[in-house]
């Protein structure tokens, strides 16, 4: 074998090396920072201030994605529920999935099961919209 094919052969192998350690670098740290931080937030009181702005965003979000079924008021008299299904009413004192900002987080983003009539927004809104939302409904219903 010649002293250049040597040559080449071994910066291949430190190449391919140091690429596996990018990659077991990269994704590690992503995987762990992933899962805790939806228990943890879900866990936590809403990490976003109730300010004018917040709640003008969650009312956008809610206007696009939740008042069909929810109704415009959030009083669960949306035109386009799930047939059979009976939206809740989100601006009246009784809540069936809990009444915390952080449970109401948890099944917007996770959904209701078995049947998820409310469906599950993770991956098609942001935690921060989850929580904008929450925001509007709580301004909402202080109305």
């Amino acid at each position: 074998m010649s002293n250049l094919t040597r040559k080449v052969l071994v910066l291949a192998a430190l190449c391919a090396a140091f690429a596996l350690i990018l990659v077991a670098a990269s994704s590690a740290p992503l995987a762990a920072a992933n899962a805790p931080a939806a228990t943890t937030t879900a866990a936590q009181d809403n990490p976003v201030e109730a300010t004018d702005e917040s709640i003008a965003a969650g009312r956008q979000v809610y206007g696009r994605f939740c008042r069909s079924c929810h109704g415009m008021r959030g009083d669960g008299r949306g035109m386009a529920a799930p047939a059979g299904s009976r939206p809740a009413n989100l601006i009246d004192d009784q809540w069936d999935h809990g009444d915390t900002d952080a449970a109401m987080y948890k099944v917007i983003r996770e959904g209701v099961p078995p049947k998820y009539d409310m469906d599950a927004w993770e991956g098609r809104i942001t935690d921060d919209e989850i929580w904008h939302v929450i925001n509007y409904l709580r301004d909402l219903a202080s109305e």
